[in-house]
């Protein structure tokens, strides 16, 4: 009887100690979580900062290929020269006024007019780039000019408008005059874009 006792007795006790381990283990888990929460809050955050960089790297990287695309486009645009060289050119305005030896309208028909340029030979209407101190204008030939001076290879007349741009920047002091000393541009590089369908002879220009 009193073993039976004994036993109830260290069975009793043993289950308490058992629970009292349980309670322990629970409330140790429970201290535990907050710091699994935050943990996983901190995974969290990188995560997003971590997308944010991603984002904005996956922007960057449009931008980059959406302009590189366009200046492909640009290129692809601009047409390529048939012909290309350098001359001197010089400068005139013929609108009929008679100002500066002005020997009348255009030969080409067009009224005088900015980007309309004067050709010993080329085909009237054939498309010019000119570029000069890293300036360019796009015009056409619509005269005839410029005589003389053609037979020293001064190959191109350009308006007065076209003529100052290329040469500082600025504008004429009228459609007359450029509104400066220098009477001829060394070196002006061209590119002929297209013939024209007008008179004229196609190739390198020659001297009137």
């Amino acid at each position: 009887m009193q073993k039976r006792a004994l036993n109830i007795a260290v069975t009793a006790l043993t289950g308490s100690t058992l629970a009292g381990f349980l309670v322990a283990g629970v409330a140790m888990s429970g201290d535990d979580t907050p710091e699994r929460g935050q943990v996983t809050a901190q995974h969290s955050q990188a995560d997003l900062e971590l997308a944010a960089k991603q984002g904005d790297s996956g922007k960057k990287a449009d931008k980059k290929a959406s302009a590189q695309k366009k200046a492909a486009q640009t290129r692809k645009a601009q047409p390529k020269a048939l012909l290309a060289g350098s001359t001197t050119a010089s400068y005139f305005w013929d609108d009929g006024s008679g100002v500066n030896g002005d020997t009348g309208a255009p030969a080409g028909g067009e009224p005088m007019q900015k980007g309309l340029f004067a050709s010993p030979s080329w085909p009237l209407g054939t498309k010019v780039k000119v570029s000069y101190n890293g300036r360019s204008v796009t015009g056409f030939i619509g005269d005839r000019g410029p005589g003389e001076p053609s037979r020293s290879g001064v190959m191109l007349d350009l308006d007065t408008y076209t003529f100052r741009y290329l040469l500082d920047g600025g504008k004429p002091a009228s459609k007359y005059e450029t509104g400066t000393d220098a009477g001829h541009l060394q070196g002006v590089k061209w590119q002929v874009l297209s013939w024209g369908s007008g008179a004229g002879s196609r190739g390198m220009p020659s001297a009137m």
